[in-house]
């Protein structure tokens, strides 16, 4: 088809296409309001990997679905980023991140906006209010953009199960998320129970399900899909942990050791601090959720993560998921290229710098 060749690309001119068009009517209506859509616009063009949007398509493709329907799957799969937007913008302002791909995150923009125009109030109120509401508006028009897409009525319809499931499961993995770090659950269990329903679900398993819904696939293809979905949702989620730690801010576009700022209970920081003897158990534990922590500090743990096994640990169970995805893949009986992207895309997503 021809959109195979450069999805990505593609992806970006339908979100771009879609942005301008809901855009339209309310700067009209509210001119002041620009500012909070062209920031969404900005937010969701500046970039990043589309990897969503991949999954559902290849899955589609792969379960045999009509060329006819391929624009209307375009609009339906780009949309993915536009819920991938909501859940940045307001996982910036719960984790308190500065910033996010090299530039300041949204609430501190309009902070800055606020401070800049010498309004009233203070400025990072101001900041947290607009990311909420365009975190909001994000996900309205996810919707919006996903009920727009050129297909019959029972193809969305068909569809929408997933479409629903993925929303609802990234929201309350965000809030299993809130909660782990306000109770100190460090438990690897807690962990990956967070790993499976923030990440996972919704950038691999539920793609991959809305792709295979709008292809009309058989369950049984469905269910197999999702298997390799939900074991290469969670290793892109403990590569992601890696990177948290141990990553290049130049690559990833954020400070390092932003995770252990932001106090999240990875299974990398669980399993160190099940490893760990009681003089690093103190080294990881003066790191989590400690906002004044120097690169020293993060030098220090991250030579602790290593010397207790840890980052060892992570590494073998990022390369057991991928092993048991992959045979999974194998067991869909994917139509080709489908089955060889899909092989593709779970080794970006697991072997990635950033």
């Amino acid at each position: 088809m021809d959109y195979d060749a450069d999805l990505p690309g593609h992806v970006e001119a339908e979100l771009a296409r879609f942005l301008d068009e809901a855009g339209a009517d309310i700067r009209a209506v509210e001119p002041s309001f620009a500012a909070g859509v062209d920031a969404l616009g900005e937010f969701v063009l500046r970039g990043g990997k589309r990897l969503r949007p991949t999954f559902a398509w290849w899955a589609w493709r792969g379960t045999g679905g009509a060329e006819a329907d391929a624009d209307g799957v375009l609009r339906v799969v780009s949309s993915l980023e536009l819920v991938q937007a909501c859940a940045l913008i307001h996982d910036d302002l719960i984790d308190s991140s500065d910033s996010r791909r090299g530039r300041p995150t949204v609430h501190v923009a309009f902070a800055d906006l606020h401070t800049a125009e010498r309004w009233l109030g203070p400025a990072p109120a101001f900041g947290l209010a607009a990311s909420v509401l365009i975190g909001d508006l994000a996900l309205a028009w996810a919707d919006d953009m996903f009920g727009s897409a050129a297909l019959p009525p029972a193809t969305l319809d068909a569809a929408r199960p997933a479409w629903r499931a993925m929303r609802t499961e990234v929201l309350a993995g965000q809030f299993l998320d809130v909660r782990t770090q306000a109770t100190g659950d460090a438990s690897p269990e807690a962990a990956l129970r967070v790993s499976r329903l923030k990440t996972a679900a919704y950038t691999v398993e539920r793609p991959l399900h809305l792709g295979a819904l709008l292809a009309g696939a058989e369950p049984s293809q469905i269910e197999t899909l999702r298997e390799f979905g939900r074991d290469i949702g969670v290793a892109f989620q403990l590569r992601d942990d890696l990177l948290g730690v141990f990553g290049d801010p130049s690559v990833t576009g954020k400070p390092a050791g932003d995770d252990l700022r932001e106090g999240k209970r990875t299974l990398l920081v669980a399993l160190g601090l099940q490893r760990a003897g009681a003089e690093q158990a103190k080294v990881i534990t003066h790191a989590i959720g400690n906002p004044a922590l120097s690169q020293s500090d993060v030098a220090r743990v991250r030579e602790t993560l290593t010397e207790v096994g840890a980052v060892a640990a992570v590494e073998e169970r990022i390369d057991a998921l991928t092993e048991t995805a992959l045979k999974a893949l194998d067991r869909a009986e994917l139509l080709e290229p489908a089955g060889a992207e899909l092989t593709e895309l779970a080794a970006k997503a697991t072997r990635r710098t950033h």
